[in-house]
C-alpha cells in the first residue's frame, strides 16, 4: 500500500485510467463485432455505417495511445475488405 500522498493519488489515477482504457478497448471490440454481424446478415448499408464508426474508434484509439497504428491499419483494411464483399 502506498504511504506517501502523491503515491496514493497516482494509484487512484492508475485505476481510473486502466478502467477507461479497458472500456475503450471493449467498445472497439463491440463495434468490430457489429460490422461482422451486419456483413453476416448481408446488410450492406448497416455494415458501411458500422465500418465508419469502427474507423473512427480505431483512429481515436491510436491517437490516445491505446493501440498501435499498424493494428488500426490492419483492422481497417480487413474490415473494409469484408464489407466490400457484401
Amino acid at each position: 500500500m502506498p504511504q506517501i500522498k502523491s503515491q496514493k493519488k497516482r494509484a487512484l489515477t492508475n485505476l481510473k485510467r486502466s478502467a477507461a482504457v479497458t472500456s475503450e478497448k471493449s467498445a472497439l471490440k463491440t463495434a468490430i463485432k457489429t460490422v461482422l454481424k451486419a456483413v453476416e446478415s448481408k446488410d450492406a448499408d448497416a455494415a458501411k455505417t458500422a465500418l465508419d464508426l469502427v474507423n473512427s474508434k480505431l483512429d481515436k484509439a491510436v491517437s490516445g495511445g491505446i493501440h498501435h497504428k499498424n493494428y488500426a491499419s490492419r483492422q481497417k483494411s480487413r474490415l473494409a475488405k469484408i464489407v466490400a464483399s457484401v
